[in-house]
């Protein structure tokens, strides 16, 4: 596989970086993780950690090309959900670890992607945002149902509320997986969590990755600007990304 990978978690105004994010590179396959500690919990870095580890496990036990993708996307949520679930079993509900997350796949050019929360992926495509995940939240809901319009999701007072993560509940949540996605020379795969979507818009995300420019040099910028937009509030701002360029 030809590609070029890239990653950042920037601290932004917060006292604890709870974000965690992960490129790990075989010879024919490549998995990215990005994950936030949920804000609010003290164990969220804890949480997210935890995921990180037991994704990167189920990971590497495997042999690549992984021969059924989506079931081993919903298989390893699933095992770092009950994971995360543990480390709260003695806590009471609201003091329990959690994390959002996103998930992408590369093997084979093609793309497999899953996520849980507000942690999104985005398909980039000659500059343009070729597909993007919709979150598991309370104002994507209103959002697809015409309650609210676009431009009212930031300003909402239920905008950070998620409706399904990693963690807590010992019932399995919602995942979103994507179906085969085949890749095209130049495409990018970028995942992030909410600190980097937050006040950015789909044309910043279609737009940073120009071709010719160092991918880690882009993110960076984009991470900044990120955090520059969201001052003096912002979040903990992280992304991994993955440019293919050919098998």
């Amino acid at each position: 596989m030809q590609i070029e990978t890239a990653d950042v978690s920037l601290i932004g105004h917060r006292e604890e970086n709870q974000d965690r994010v992960a490129v790990a590179a075989g010879e024919h396959a490549v998995l990215l993780v990005v994950l936030d500690g949920m804000g609010g919990h003290a164990e969220g870095a804890r949480a997210a950690e935890t995921a990180r580890a037991s994704i990167l496990e189920a990971f590497w036990q495997v042999p690549h090309p992984i021969f059924d993708p989506l079931g081993f996307l919903h298989l390893a949520l699933g095992r770092a959900h009950e994971e995360v679930v543990k480390l709260g079993v003695n806590l009471n509900v609201e003091a329990r670890p959690r994390a959002t997350c996103a998930v992408v796949l590369v093997q084979d050019s093609a793309a497999y992607w899953a996520h849980i929360g507000d942690s999104r992926i985005y398909h980039i495509r000659q500059t343009q945002v070729h597909l993007r995940t919709r979150d598991h939240s309370h104002v994507e809901v209103l959002l697809r149902e015409g309650l609210i319009r676009e431009e009212e999701v930031q300003s909402h007072p239920m905008r950070n509320y998620v409706e399904c993560c990693l963690g807590g509940d010992n019932a399995l949540p919602e995942m979103s997986i994507s179906l085969r996605k085949k890749l095209k020379p130049g495409d990018v795969m970028l995942l992030c969590t909410d600190g980097l979507w937050a006040n950015l818009k789909d044309e910043d995300f279609g737009k940073f990755a120009v071709p010719g420019k160092s991918l880690r040099d882009a993110l960076m910028e984009l991470g900044e600007r990120a955090v520059q937009a969201s001052a003096p509030y912002s979040d903990n701002t992280s992304a991994a990304v993955l440019r293919w360029l050919g098998q």
